[in-house]
């Protein structure tokens, strides 16, 4: 077939409906146009690569090349929150097409910044109360995605999950980061009271030295985390802390397993990334964000980290191992 005879062909088949063929060219910018999406973040990008990836991994399931129809951008505060706000700043005033979040403060922030850009969240967490979007099945605003909400019964199950594990715990510490304890503690400490736990509540200092031996005084034999962006950026060091003072640990997402950590029972993070993509392509085509529902995880993962369990001397019930949906050797 010579060129011209296969440029008609194509011409042909791109025009019968429904032709998978037609899918990659479905955009609504102009050609030569690449949209642009920015992702924020407090943590630096070492911590956050595979993110990035699942991010654009995300977009091209949707049909786009990345680099040609849509570029991703990412701006980083290094680590240090108050470096952030300008960040913000300096993101808005350049106008990309979609902003996407991590955690609740990062997208407040970027929502004071501007009313009119769309935002898309990977992580929120109880975004209605915490005045994100009017409701999960209609946003209104700028601000769409996905939540990291997944009831009371999913953060019991980490207690419960690590008293299985660790069955002479009886004090647990708790770490935590502003501004995530008014949604956390009583479904903790509820699930605690019905295991026969005590808890004891640290809030994440910056300085995890001090922070362990808070907990180290109050005599805790397990340490259950409820992860932010200071913490996360930091998790090989939390684990690394927590091995050293045989402390079993628990985790809601499996990035500080695969650090360290014991176990994690929570949704995937780099699937709820990935997720994103849908919303973003779906903005890049015409959709107001404020009508696109705000989606819940779908699947709780089990991890378990068998080397850290060999560290602490823990050896894990055959029932944990074959309910695990991975196991990190």
């Amino acid at each position: 077939m010579n060129r011209r005879a296969f440029v008609q062909f194509a011409a042909a088949m791109l025009a019968l409906p429904g032709c998978a063929l037609a899918a990659p060219f479905a955009f609504a910018q102009p050609r030569g146009k690449a949209f642009r999406a920015v992702y924020l973040s407090v943590s630096p990008r070492a911590a956050v690569n595979h993110l990035i990836d699942a991010l654009e991994r995300g977009l091209r399931d949707q049909g786009y090349i990345v680099g040609r129809d849509v570029a991703v951008d990412f701006r980083s505060a290094d680590g240090d929150i108050g470096r952030y706000p300008a960040i913000v700043r300096e993101v808005v005033l350049s106008k990309p097409d979609v902003i996407v979040t991590g955690p609740n403060e990062t997208t407040a922030r970027v929502r004071d910044a501007t009313q009119s850009i769309p935002i898309v969240m990977a992580i929120g967490t109880d975004v209605v109360g915490a005045g994100l979007v009017r409701s999960l099945a209609k946003p209104g605003g700028n601000i769409t995605g996905l939540t990291w909400d997944v009831g009371a019964g999913v953060i019991a199950k980490r207690l419960e999950l690590l008293k299985e594990i660790a069955p002479s715990t009886a004090r647990v510490a708790v770490l935590w980061e502003p501004p995530y304890k008014d949604q956390y503690q009583k479904a903790t400490d509820d699930a605690a009271l019905l295991l026969g736990l005590s808890t004891l509540w640290v809030e994440f200092s910056g300085d995890l030295a001090r922070d362990f031996a808070e907990m180290l005084r109050w005599r805790a034999d397990a340490l259950l985390v409820h992860p932010a962006g200071r913490q996360f950026q930091r998790r090989a060091e939390l684990n690394a802390l927590a091995a050293k003072h045989g402390l079993p640990t628990s985790h809601a997402v499996s990035e500080f397993v695969e650090t360290g950590g014991l176990m994690s029972y929570g949704p995937n993070l780099a699937a709820q990334f990935r997720a994103a993509a849908r919303h973003i392509a779906k903005i890049l085509k015409g959709a107001k964000p404020g009508d696109l529902p705000v989606e819940q995880p779908s699947k709780i993962d089990l991890v378990i980290n068998l080397k850290t369990a060999g560290t602490l001397g823990l050896e894990l019930p055959q029932s944990i191992l074959l309910r695990a949906d991975r196991v990190i050797e």
